[in-house]
């Protein structure tokens, strides 16, 4: 049994049932919704490492371990909506005590544990570099179109026998009633994200969500980009990233723990795309944020947990639950390392011929 339908629940969900597993997907909000409770459908989504050598090692190897999926999905899987594009990662120094700063600063060293993982990598010479900024590094990276890749991963679980179930559930133990065979189930697999800071029976108070702001237009860079920092804000970003399939190009951004405001702030949408063209004037062909033509404007919540990723078994009542949330704003480049270390502890917990 996986609980949630975003990338996370619904990547776990697909390598269960490669393994063999009978599982039932049940989710209040599926793919094609757009509910601020349900973070996929917002994201950029992109692999830009987060995890770095001062992280735990195990967010190293998810991230580390999802490249080779997403990399075969770009290269051998079209309908599943993911495209190689170079990614430019430009470094500030005035940005370096910043939680976004201290990230880049990461990204934009030679060493960086991922310069061996992503193809292309190197460091940018001073020739490449604005005024403004003192370092960076360049990588090819992949770009996901959610609106593709969602419903992708559903028709997958679909074709490898699983069951998809609306429900909402109160506590984490209703699970254990609705498997599709109408037998009680073995192990609960808790992938609900922001939502497990209020299901009963996981209440998970280290998750907090980080609002993230986005203009979606129409114009395209022709790469992906983004900067250590803003002078706007500590809690404002600079990003930019073009979605496969037609998905427009995703201009970031803002990671504003703790607020739950689900409606886009004018003034802030306003910085974003200033910021944007200022960043990279070839987005409007040097014309202004005048020039960008607006998709939509959009906000979503990520899922950030204060003491990082939760992936571990425990027994609530009588059934044991493998829990795989608190992904923050990693989710999709992480997904399947973090799937396939749930499935690890499944596996621990019930025999190989066990339902779910």
């Amino acid at each position: 049994m996986s609980c949630r339908a975003g990338v996370s629940g619904l990547t776990t969900a697909l390598l269960l049932s490669r393994a063999g597993y009978n599982v039932t997907i049940l989710a209040k909000h599926m793919p094609g919704d757009y509910d601020i409770e349900y973070t996929s459908p917002w994201a950029g989504a992109n692999y830009m490492p987060h995890a770095h050598k001062v992280a735990n090692e195990a967010e190293v190897q998810w991230e580390r371990n999802s490249w080779p999926e997403l990399k075969r999905l770009a290269e051998e899987v079209p309908e599943a909506g993911i495209h190689f594009q170079e990614c430019i990662n430009y470094h500030r120094n005035k940005d370096d005590n910043t939680p976004s700063g201290k990230w880049s600063k990461e990204l934009a060293k030679e060493d960086s544990w991922f310069n061996t993982v992503a193809p292309n990598f190197r460091v940018l010479p001073a020739s490449e570099l604005p005024k403004t900024v003192d370092s960076g590094t360049a990588f090819t990276s992949v770009c996901i179109n959610t609106m593709v890749y969602l419903p992708y991963l559903v028709g997958q679980c679909a074709r490898n026998g699983c069951t998809l179930k609306r429900a909402n559930l109160k506590h984490i133990s209703d699970a254990a009633e609705l498997h599709h065979s109408g037998k009680k189930v073995d192990v609960i697999v808790n992938c609900t994200g922001l939502l497990a800071s209020k299901l009963g029976g996981v209440m998970d108070k280290k998750i907090v969500p980080a609002r993230g702001q986005v203009v979606v237009v129409r114009n395209d860079p022709g790469f992906m980009m983004g900067i250590s920092g803003t002078d706007d804000a500590e809690d404002e970003l600079s990003y930019m990233m073009t979605r496969a399939a037609g998905g427009g190009t995703v201009l970031g951004g803002t990671y504003q723990l703790g607020n739950w405001e689900s409606q886009p702030d004018p003034s802030t949408a306003t910085r974003i795309m200033k910021r944007a063209v200022e960043l990279c004037p070839a987005l409007t062909g040097g014309k202004g944020i005048e020039a960008l033509d607006i998709i939509r404007h959009g906000v979503g919540l990520r899922p950030t947990r204060s003491s990082g990723v939760r992936i571990e078994k425990e027994k609530i009542g009588d059934t044991w639950v493998v829990h795989n949330y608190g992904h923050g704003g990693w989710g999709y480049q992480s997904s399947y390392g973090c799937s396939e270390a749930a499935k690890g502890l499944v596996g621990q917990v019930l025999e190989p011929t066990a339902k779910l």
